[in-house]
């Protein structure tokens, strides 16, 4: 089963799972401040749960890389959405802070 570290949870899901869905699961959350509750619930349209990942995930989808287009978001950071990437193996995964989780040449997050 593959592992996802994010912060100091380490958690095992199933190859495949959804990683937005095993952040969740274990009680961690992808989104920062206000946006835990004001999100899109998964639809890959809002774009708050931008996170940067290390390791084997799936490709970006078409939506995802449409969202991650748009400002604050830029193509080139190499962010993902957790609610559209699919965990292959192991992965960590570390969240930049901003609403959007976008400011990655600001802090840890």
């Amino acid at each position: 089963m593959p592992t996802v570290e994010f912060r100091d949870t380490t958690v095992e899901c199933e190859e495949g799972a959804v990683l937005r869905d095993v952040l969740l699961a274990a009680g961690e959350s992808p989104h920062n401040g206000r946006s835990s509750a004001i999100n899109c619930r998964g639809h890959g349209t809002c774009g708050t749960c931008a996170v940067a990942v290390e390791g084997a995930v799936s490709d970006r989808t078409a939506r995802e890389s449409a969202r991650l287009s748009v400002p604050p978001h830029d193509p080139a950071s190499g962010l993902r959405l957790a609610c559209q990437t699919r965990v292959e193996g192991d992965v960590t995964v570390r969240k930049y802070p901003g609403l959007w989780g976008h400011r990655v040449d600001r802090g840890d997050g």
